[in-house]
């Protein structure tokens, strides 16, 4: 079967209770992390208030009242925060409910009973554990026991693409499977005490979500999955990486990085896109993963974009913060809610590499 045919039946994203504006976190950023000097204080203040989020969702564990309540002061004797340890078991705690909810309006959405889901997908880069959360979400949910289970682990901001591109060749491969796709991030749980201005910009975008689908051999529902593509930008490793320390994850954002998307990315999306005889102008909607201001700037320039094209991304970025793997999901989300998924979209993210994953929607 082509994979053309293939198809999300139902979408679901779900973003957490607990909203806090970008001031909220700006003021909680400060109280944290106080910054050394005045001058410290100012760049602090400005990348918060210039990086496109205006409030964000912040997962509590079922059992914390105060989901800030992982962390406290620096202090000279304590400059770092909570172990990687103590944040893992923050994130046990918080992922499983947030999952639950997107992946259960996914099921209600395209009305597929749990029962009937044959594959589950996963897609997380911000904490681990084995049993982890798919093994919950299966529980909880009420999937077979026999349910075949991928897990997409640590791939960052375009984790939903290589899942979707797994569940479409799962689909197409069998006309009978009905994979269920998630994607959940609890990106709060590393925000960084440091005063490098990546890992500010970092603690600025970041937030929790969570996203889901139904993915099958059909041509109904929400759009069709159509071909997809990735690149490996050429000596850029070094200009964005997502490690893990001893005190939480640890993201490296190079100054170059959105320099990099705008000089490479066009050339690279009119040959994608001439290979299914098509060029940019032939795409009329745009679901690009906020990396931030700056990298929606780049795509936009790089593929010669209106600004209006790119509009539903900042909205999502604005609304929702960078919730990495999840985001580009509530952006297509967005667009369905609007009407915008009759026409050809494209499905795009940036992550570790620096890789890009692309993938048409027809």
């Amino acid at each position: 079967m082509s994979t053309s045919r293939v198809g999300i039946l139902g979408l679901g994203c779900a973003a957490p209770t607990l909203r806090r504006s970008q001031e909220d976190a700006l003021a909680l950023a400060l109280s944290i992390a106080p910054p050394r000097t005045d001058d410290d204080r100012r760049r602090v203040e400005a990348i918060y208030r210039k990086c496109g989020v205006e409030s964000r969702g912040v997962a509590a564990g079922d059992d914390e009242a105060d989901p800030l309540a992982l962390f406290f002061p620096a202090t000279a004797d304590d400059p770092h925060g909570p172990t990687t340890a103590e944040r893992l078991h923050a994130y046990a705690r918080r992922a499983p409910p947030l999952a639950r909810r997107s992946a259960a309006a996914a099921l209600a959405d395209a009305g597929v009973a749990a029962s009937a889901i044959t594959h589950l997908v996963t897609a997380t880069c911000t904490g681990f554990g084995a049993p982890g959360w798919d093994i919950d979400l299966a529980g909880a949910l009420g999937l077979s026991a026999s349910v075949h289970r991928i897990n997409v682990g640590f791939m960052g901001c375009h984790a939903a693409l290589n899942a979707l591109r797994a569940a479409q060749s799962i689909a197409a491969a069998d006309p009978k499977a009905r994979v269920l796709v998630c994607c959940t991030e609890i990106c709060s749980i590393h925000f960084k005490y440091q005063a490098r201005p990546d890992q500010i910009v970092a603690n600025a975008l970041f937030a929790d979500g969570s996203a889901s689908c139904v993915v099958a051999a059909s041509e109904a529902g929400v759009c069709t999955l159509g071909p997809s593509a990735s690149n490996l930008f050429p000596a850029s490793a070094d200009q964005m990486s997502w490690s893990i320390g001893d005190h939480g994850f640890e993201m490296t954002l190079a100054h170059e990085l959105p320099t990099t998307v705008r000089d490479q990315a066009g050339a690279w999306l009119a040959r994608w896109l001439g290979e299914h005889a098509m060029t940019t102008d032939d795409v009329r909607h745009w679901a690009v993963h906020p990396g931030g201001p700056r990298i929606l700037t780049a795509v936009a320039e790089a593929a010669a974009l209106p600004r209006e094209a790119l509009a539903w991304s900042r909205a999502v970025l604005a609304e929702h913060g960078n919730m990495s793997s999840p985001t580009v999901l509530f952006i297509l989300d967005r667009l369905r809610q609007n009407g915008r998924l009759d026409e050809p979209a494209v499905l795009l993210s940036f992550g570790p590499g620096i890789t890009a994953e692309a993938m048409l929607l027809r």
